[in-house]
């Protein structure tokens, strides 16, 4: 879990880490997830002298944030989580906003990170799997039913590798960290092998490896140009693990895409700029806006914000977040799967 304590300007006054403790089970995970806010508000109120007044979390899975319930989330193992308002209760009433971890993210590279100034953008993080949020005049939308963004499951390579979705040729499968990871290990023989270091046999001419990396630009290239032209966004912020490979991945995506488009116009396709902090910022952001904080206000109390999810290259985080427009910032808290 990832916790810390935003201003009403996007920075964090302070962080925390935690395990999320998901082996002894949901009931476990959502307590930790209390107690790791509860603890946050408290070092808030004791560092700024208030306590902050409102609270973000993010989650992974299935999102239900009219509603304020974590649907499902496989890897976490919980379902129907009223997280809302448990959280709100053990916060002592303050308002709580809920999200889903990829948009979460997306909210913080739009508003302050890689797309800050542009009014249409698509943030799409490459981990164990790939997800999308859809950024709009400095909202995200989530969609008629929660769904919105799943560019991960847009079928590029149809009849291709079967998908746990139900689908095949789904994008995840053959452009996720995890899925380059797969393909290097194979083609090197070596199971321990990762993403990371086929991303290093690439920059060292190895020919497996380019062969590997190229198949996956070119999955990831599709999947983007039917975004792209669905959404049409300014700016395209590639976020997650196989995005820390750099120009290795950024050239060659670029090139790609370029390749591929026709009448639809060229966004910039740019790194994100958050990285494992995005969430924690969103969540944060999400509890700021509760207060209809426009602006940043002097003295502003820091919101305390919490997160979860598997590690810095996976998809999904859950944030929990605080935020105080007067004194204190939000708190935010992010369990790990």
């Amino acid at each position: 879990m990832k916790a810390a304590l935003a201003g009403p300007g996007g920075e964090l006054l302070h962080q925390a880490r935690r395990a999320t403790g998901r082996e002894r089970g949901p009931e476990a995970v959502v307590a930790g997830i209390l107690d790791f806010a509860a603890e946050l508000r408290a070092y808030g109120a004791d560092r700024f002298g208030e306590p902050a007044r409102a609270a973000g979390v993010a989650v992974p899975g299935i999102v239900d944030a009219e509603q304020g319930v974590a649907v499902y989330a496989a890897n976490l193992g919980w379902r129907d989580v009223p997280l809302r308002g448990l959280l709100g209760e053990r916060l002592g009433g303050i308002p709580v906003a809920l999200g889903h971890d990829v948009r979460t993210g997306g909210l913080a590279e739009g508003r302050i990170g890689a797309g800050r100034g542009a009014d249409r953008f698509l943030f799409v993080p490459l981990g164990t799997g790939i997800a999308g949020a859809i950024g709009i005049d400095g909202r995200v939308e989530a969609g008629a039913h929660g769904f919105a963004g799943e560019i991960g499951h847009v079928v590029v390579r149809p009849g291709g590798i079967a998908c746990p979705c139900g689908q095949r040729g789904c994008l995840e499968r053959f452009a996720s960290a995890s899925a380059v990871s797969q393909a290097w290990a194979e083609a090197c023989g070596d199971p321990e092998a990762d993403a990371a270091d086929c991303a290093k046999a690439v920059e060292s001419g190895d020919a497996r490896a380019l062969a590997v990396w190229r198949d996956a630009v070119d999955a990831l290239a599709d999947g983007l140009v039917t975004a792209l032209t669905l959404l049409d966004p300014r700016v395209l912020i590639i976020g997650g693990g196989l995005a820390e490979a750099g120009e290795t991945l950024f050239t060659p995506l670029r090139d790609a895409v370029r390749r591929r488009v026709t009448f639809q116009k060229l966004p910039e396709i740019v790194p994100a700029a958050l990285g494992d902090t995005a969430g924690c910022l969103g969540a944060g952001l999400m509890a700021w806006d509760l207060l209809d904080t426009a602006a940043p206000t002097a003295g502003a109390a820091p919101a305390a914000t919490a997160t979860t999810g598997t590690a810095a290259t996976a998809a999904p985080t859950d944030t929990a977040s605080t935020a105080d427009p007067t004194s204190t910032a939000p708190t935010t808290v992010t369990p790990r799967r």
